[in-house]
């Protein structure tokens, strides 16, 4: 895979996919400025290196329509205020006049193309798109990895029309998960939560396998435990799922699972809260968070990991009723100055960000779903379009 090491940008038009996918509140205002924060080291790097700067990223979901809220403007006043430079922003990503402008752009100025998802042909990964937005520039750079596990025109099929390398962001982000995975300190502790198996089993599966202590809490671990017979009266996932967890033995010395939860009839914590057993736990009862006992053998763990993973809450975290067990786990990673600590995940960042730890975490992943797809085994397009292949 090349990086930007492997260039000449001097005078060249560089297209770089980022990705400035920023939460928004409901006057338009960008709410977290996170990810567009770690993409700037590529762009003041080409900078420096005299080159001509065209951005690209989607915001949202217009699903190939124009979407006024989800218009990049505010992107454009941001970076404009974190490179103390003005980015010209335009109408569309493609038209004549964005063409027109892209030649006459000099060495060290900035441009940022409108919403790519307002076209259709993105998500399609058209080849017609990409080569058009091939044609903005000399040199394609991919420094968006929370989408290289997306077939889309802007990172896949653009790279058949244009020299093409990894940005910092991404090249940093690749190295991590590699050492993760091939080359851990040990012991390897992997801190998984969230609701949804599905997007996890992979995950779960892998860590089963490479890491020396697999901790499961959330909803996830209440869909193991009821597969596996000790939570009753909860919904089962998909028969695939099923056949994966019928494989897990509760007894692997390496898999830990909630002694305790508390619980509750609503998420609210409205009626009563009490501790239970994931076997007490009552018909009409919800599994909000873990228990006290959890906490102190998760917490044991943890102090005494070399390298820590982390993806998803362990719990209802937006409640403060059911914030305590999210919250000293997170505490906990972060006191154990020893380990190398890594987090993603939209909700994990979130509770990060609740709970002020975001600065006690060695390195924050840009992109969820990608890390999941990188950890579970999976090819990502995007990577594999630049040329990397495990």
């Amino acid at each position: 895979m090349k990086t930007l090491k492997d260039f000449n940008f001097k005078n060249k038009r560089v297209l770089i996919r980022s990705d400035f996918n920023l939460p928004l509140n409901e006057k338009g205002e960008i709410e977290d400025d996170f990810r567009l924060k770690q993409t700037l080291p590529t762009i003041e790097y080409l900078i420096k290196q005299g080159a001509r700067i065209i951005l690209m990223s989607h915001l949202g979901e217009p699903k190939g329509e124009v979407v006024e809220r989800l218009r990049l403007g505010p992107v454009g006043e941001k970076l404009s205020r974190e490179l103390n430079l003005p980015a010209i922003k335009t109408l569309d990503c493609l038209s004549k006049e964005v063409r027109n402008l892209t030649e006459r752009i000099k060495p060290g100025e900035i441009i940022l193309l409108e919403n790519l998802r307002f076209h259709k042909g993105e998500q399609e990964n058209d080849l017609e798109f990409a080569k058009e937005l091939a044609g903005l520039s000399d040199v394609y750079i991919n420094d968006a990895f929370s989408v290289c596990h997306r077939q889309h025109a802007s990172v896949v099929g653009i790279t058949k029309y244009l020299p093409s390398a990894a940005g910092l962001l991404l090249e940093k982000e690749v190295k991590i998960l590699s050492r993760i995975l091939e080359n851990p300190w040990r012991p390897l502790a992997a801190v998984i939560g969230g609701v949804k198996i599905e997007s996890k089993i992979r995950v779960i599966k892998s860590f089963l396998e490479k890491a020396d202590h697999l901790l499961i809490a959330g909803r996830i671990a209440t869909t193991i435990l009821t597969v596996k017979g000790i939570c009753l009266g909860r919904p089962w996932p998909s028969r695939e799922i099923v056949k994966e967890i019928e494989k897990f033995e509760l007894t692997s010395s390496n898999l830990h699972l909630p002694l305790d939860a508390l619980v509750s009839p609503d998420n609210k914590g409205r009626v009563y809260v009490r501790t239970a057993a994931p076997a007490k736990v009552r018909k009409g009862e919800e599994l909000l968070d873990i228990g006290p006992e959890t906490i102190k053998i998760f917490s044991q763990i943890i102090k005494e990991a070399k390298m820590l993973v982390w993806s998803g809450p362990l719990g209802y975290f937006e409640e403060p009723k059911f914030e305590e067990g999210t919250k000293l786990i997170a505490e906990e990673i972060s006191r154990n100055h020893r380990a190398f600590k890594l987090a993603g995940g939209g909700d994990t960042i979130s509770a990060l960000t609740k709970f002020g730890l975001r600065d006690k975490f060695d390195h924050l992943c840009t992109g969820g779903g990608a890390m999941l797809a990188f950890f579970g085994g999976q090819k990502l397009p995007g990577l594999e379009a630049l040329g990397y292949y495990r």
